[in-house]
């Protein structure tokens, strides 16, 4: 694996702006609440070294709103919030609500 294809989580979280500082989004990975699916094998990341790749799924709540992304790209760096956006997107929810009879 070569460094261009996975990133630490803390530092992806810190790129794609869901956290101000590397030391917040490590205390939060380190508390156990990002969850990574990768090739449909679910785990908890307990850990901010673990590593995130595009392709990977994370589940996580902050101040009580819960997000459900698909990582798309790694980033270079914490840019502008137009460039973290392009770093992910939202998993949409596929359950359609059941029809009333």
């Amino acid at each position: 694996m070569s460094g261009e294809d996975a990133l630490r989580i803390d530092a992806w979280l810190l790129r794609a702006r869901f956290f101000k500082t590397r030391a917040l989004a490590t205390k939060f990975v380190e508390a156990g609440r990002v969850r990574l699916t990768r090739k449909a094998v679910e785990s908890r990341l307990d850990k901010a070294s673990r590593t995130v790749r595009p392709g990977d799924d994370l589940v996580f709540a902050i101040n009580g709103r819960i997000f459900a992304i698909h990582v798309e790209a790694l980033g270079e760096r914490r840019g502008p919030p137009a460039e973290a956006r392009g770093l992910y997107r939202p998993i949409e929810n596929n359950c359609a609500p059941a029809a009333l009879t």
